[in-house]
């Protein structure tokens, strides 16, 4: 079975944003011919809801859509925002189905101003998705300690989801799937030379572990520096089979399983 043939989920993409309007049919052509089948698309804020909607219009087998409010689009008034984002979350049109809440979180990386907005925010949102019975896919960065302290607040049997974008330590990776009903969203960081998680992942089961792009953030090598898109999955892929020391084809079966169950997907 040749790599094309074997179908990988991206279980992270903004192929929606503004980056790909003049290319997007051509970014999704060459998604599907890289293996890449399904696409899930977390939202930003309330301007990217109809984005996200198109998408998931357009290419309704291919591209799933979650409703939520990135840490980063939290400030004053956020909670008029969030409350517009949810209802299409509780009424999406033509029959829509999300698959999440996200991306939600803390960052206190560009600014730590409406830190304890963010942490509401978070807390409000993942309760709504505990109440809905959807998982919550979480941004978090230089801000473990208060995403944990958060976590501790809310944590049932009903919080599950995904930490995206992981790029933690082995204590961070350890404590976030303790939680129990959680995996790593592993992306291009771990194609960098000096990413560190060449000497994480090997500690974590690859059970634990589904891909992502972020594109287009954070290409991975040998596309860094440029757009990422959802076609790169396979680099990623191919360096967490080499990390892990098994083949291209278990990564991209276990990991697509372990998205399929989290996210209620057909198979």
């Amino acid at each position: 079975m040749t790599s094309t043939e074997i179908k990988l989920i991206d279980t992270h993409t903004h192929l929606y944003l503004d980056q790909f309007d003049d290319d997007r049919e051509e970014a999704m052509t060459r998604c599907f011919e890289s293996g890449v089948e399904t696409l899930l698309l977390p939202n930003i804020n309330l301007e990217s809801v109809p984005r996200v909607l198109e998408m998931m219009k357009k290419w309704p087998k291919a591209c799933h859509g979650m409703m939520g409010l990135h840490p980063c689009s939290v400030n004053e008034g956020w909670e008029k925002e969030l409350e517009s984002i949810m209802a299409t979350l509780d009424s999406p049109p033509d029959d829509m189905e999300f698959v999440a809440v996200g991306e939600i979180g803390l960052d206190l990386y560009w600014e730590k101003k409406f830190k304890a907005e963010q942490s509401e925010a978070f807390l409000v949102q993942a309760k709504m998705a505990q109440e809905r019975g959807l998982p919550i896919v979480i941004h978090v960065r230089d801000a473990w300690e208060e995403l944990f302290t958060l976590m501790d607040q809310i944590n049932d049997d009903r919080l599950r989801g995904v930490f995206h974008c992981f790029t933690g330590g082995l204590k961070e990776a350890e404590r976030a799937l303790d939680y129990g009903g959680f995996l790593l969203g592993i992306g291009g960081v771990s194609t960098y030379k000096n990413s560190g998680l060449d000497k994480v992942l090997p500690s974590i089961p690859l059970e634990s572990l589904v891909l992502e792009t972020d594109s287009p953030y954070l290409s991975p090598v040998p596309h860094r520096g440029k757009r990422n898109e959802s076609s790169y999955l396979v680099h990623i892929a191919k360096k967490l089979a080499e990390i892990k020391g098994v083949s291209f084809e278990e990564v991209a079966n276990v990991t697509k399983e372990g998205a399929v169950k989290m996210f209620g997907l057909k198979k």
